[in-house]
């Protein structure tokens, strides 16, 4: 499956064509640190001193690269493929061989890193219903009021949760909300 980057990517990527390669693995070790650990500008800091450049320079730099190896991995894009997808970014043959081997090297981490972050749904369990019908009150003889209630159990890891309590749960997670933003504010 061939990966088509926007215009947006192929301008941050297109700074690795003006260092040299060896820039270009410390960049990639940047990118896998920033998918362990979380952004540090500090090091985007150095590396923008070092190369002379700009800092935002150097952090779209590494997010474009970490965007290709992600998207790649995401979508296990074979080797032909992935040599595909950068020749219109034009690098040199050097630095397109040392962005595959970085990208055949760090796939399997980088998968691993993204199933890590996955959002795990609860899956549907079981689904209790009751469909109540008011055919008349003191009031009203000939009146039809229906209403259906349903009780729907879903699993999370193996735990069954059940949906009735949610509205009390939501209550409880807005008022906290508006706690915490009132203690920042």
């Amino acid at each position: 499956m061939l990966l088509i980057l926007d215009d947006e990517h192929k301008e941050h990527l297109s700074f690795l064509t003006s260092v040299d390669v060896e820039v270009v693995r410390d960049f990639c070790k940047i990118a896998m640190g920033f998918l362990n650990k979380g952004a540090n500008p500090k090091i985007y800091q150095s590396a923008a001193q070092k190369l002379s450049v700009a800092v935002d320079t150097v952090q779209h730099g590494v997010e474009g690269l970490m965007y290709l190896m992600t998207e790649c991995a995401k979508l296990m894009v074979n080797e032909i493929d992935f040599q595909d997808s950068i020749l219109v970014l034009g690098f040199s043959d050097e630095l397109k061989s040392e962005l595959l081997q970085l990208y055949l090297e760090n796939r399997k981490e980088i998968r691993r890193l993204l199933s890590g972050m996955a959002l795990e749904l609860p899956q549907y369990h079981t689904l209790e219903w009751r469909l109540d019908v008011q055919v008349a009150s003191r009031t009203l003889r000939h009146q039809v009021q229906p209403s259906v209630v349903l009780k729907i159990h879903t699993t999370e890891d193996g735990m069954v949760l059940d949906f009735a309590v949610l509205p009390t749960s939501t209550t409880r997670l807005e008022t906290s909300r508006v706690c915490q933003q009132s203690v920042h504010t």
